[in-house]
């Protein structure tokens, strides 16, 4: 196949503000602007857009960490000073559309937090499949104390992670939620001590990325609508996966092998 679609051919057209490597079937997107505490500007938006746009040869899940003490602070506010309403419209979708290429991407996507999780750094991590933090995280939607609302799709995502009530009271009163809290409320779901975070998160990318392409494709796009569906459509979709799924050869030899005793068995 073309090297125009591997990781290394990537890392040259992405933002300084992007690093990206590969370890094995794995695909590590790092955000690096550690002065900045990682605040995503519109070169780090268009270069997230890029990376998940693109096919990547045998790359079956992505981890996605900040370089330094923090994951992400948000959106970068020397961006937005001079913005019109037109433009602050055109802005956000440009969000919507970077983000959304990572949820409903080709491939399940694991963020790894530590530091600041801070309003468009909480949105983009909201749009991961799979989230673990280290201790030090903490997590703000500070939008309300500085004059301006969500704009990378915290509205929609969030409210289905924690709530509508927490969302809003996150951002009319600036609440701030410890490691330990947001892991209570369901913002991750793994949660490991300071510096294990980078491990735990490759070990389980590494898990995703074993997995049959055709089930990890169903979990990223068929999960998400069937749990937001009436129950009779979302019996449908469910049964059309299903049967999808099962009928793809990889799931027909892992089931052989499982049948004659030579795959792997659920284990504590």
């Amino acid at each position: 196949m073309s090297s125009r679609n591997t990781v290394e051919s990537l890392v040259a057209s992405l933002p300084p503000s992007l690093v990206a490597e590969r370890k094995g079937n794995v695909a590590i997107l790092r955000l690096n602007r550690p002065h900045k505490r990682n605040a995503l500007d519109d070169d780090t938006i268009a270069g997230i857009d890029a990376f998940f746009s693109a096919p990547l040869d045998g790359i079956g899940a992505v981890l996605l960490a900040g370089e330094g003490e923090h994951f992400s602070s948000g959106l970068d506010l020397n961006e937005i000073n001079e913005r019109d309403v037109a433009e602050g419209v055109a802005h956000s979708s440009r969000w919507h559309r970077a983000f959304e290429k990572l949820q409903f991407g080709k491939v399940p996507v694991v963020a790894m937090l530590h530091g600041a999780v801070v309003g468009g750094g909480l949105e983009l991590a909201a749009a991961a499949h799979v989230r673990i933090a280290e201790r030090s995280a903490y997590y703000a939607l500070p939008e309300g104390s500085r004059g301006i609302y969500v704009g990378g799709g915290g509205s929609v995502r969030l409210p289905r992670l924690i709530g509508v009530a927490r969302v809003m009271d996150m951002m009319l009163t600036g609440r701030t939620y410890s490691a330990e809290e947001g892991q209570a409320i369901g913002i991750t779901t793994y949660l490991v001590d300071r510096d294990r975070g980078f491990a735990k998160g490759l070990e389980l990318a590494q898990r995703i990325a074993s997995n049959a392409p055709l089930t990890n494709f169903g979990v990223m796009h068929a999960l998400p609508r069937i749990a937001e569906s009436d129950p009779a459509s979302g019996y449908a979709m469910e049964a059309l996966m299903s049967a999808v799924a099962q009928a793809d050869p990889e799931a027909k030899a892992r089931l052989r092998e499982f049948l004659e005793k030579r795959g792997p068995k659920v284990t504590r």
